[in-house]
């Protein structure tokens, strides 16, 4: 696959979570995973594209990082980290709630795609729709604060094993 190709899915990643991967010497290839688009590098999803939901804002077309490409990448932002109470919920598809929020990036905005991590390991579990804003997400102590879309195990996840 030509590199202009791939620019679409990269371009807004790399300034959005700097990263400094030009993905070189990677058999990239994209394909489609229902209403997403995904970007594969040696047959492993790392950059998805889809559209925010019309009761989120804007709908919009998002490009952000799957699972395995905020673990190839080490990411540091748009993220918030959860206890381990929330840990095997989250990895079997349950929304998040924000009594399981511990902590989360200032810069997390309602309608945002962010990641979730584990508190302890910092290590991804889930990726999802921000349904608060950070201040909201980190001061409340009930209701969902994440819609979950992707999460460890799910369907995306197993593509390569």
């Amino acid at each position: 696959m030509r590199i202009k190709v791939v620019r679409q899915f990269v371009e807004g990643i790399q300034e959005d979570f700097d990263i400094r991967d030009n993905l070189e010497g990677s058999f990239l290839e994209t394909a489609e995973f229902g209403d997403w688009r995904l970007l594969l590098a040696d047959k492993v999803p790392i950059v998805m594209t889809l559209e925010r939901p019309e009761d989120l804002g804007t709908v919009e077309e998002i490009t952000f990082p799957t699972l395995r490409g905020i673990l190839r990448w080490n990411l540091e932002k748009k993220w918030c980290a959860v206890d381990r109470g929330a840990i095997p919920f989250l990895m079997n598809g349950a929304d998040c709630m924000a009594a399981g929020i511990q902590i989360v990036d200032p810069v997390v905005e309602r309608g945002d795609l962010v990641w979730v991590r584990d508190e302890e390991h910092g290590k991804p579990i889930a990726i999802g729709w921000a349904l608060m804003d950070a201040e909201k997400m980190d001061q409340s102590t009930k209701g969902k604060s994440i819609r979950t879309i992707h999460w460890i195990g799910d369907d995306l996840w197993s593509i390569d094993s």
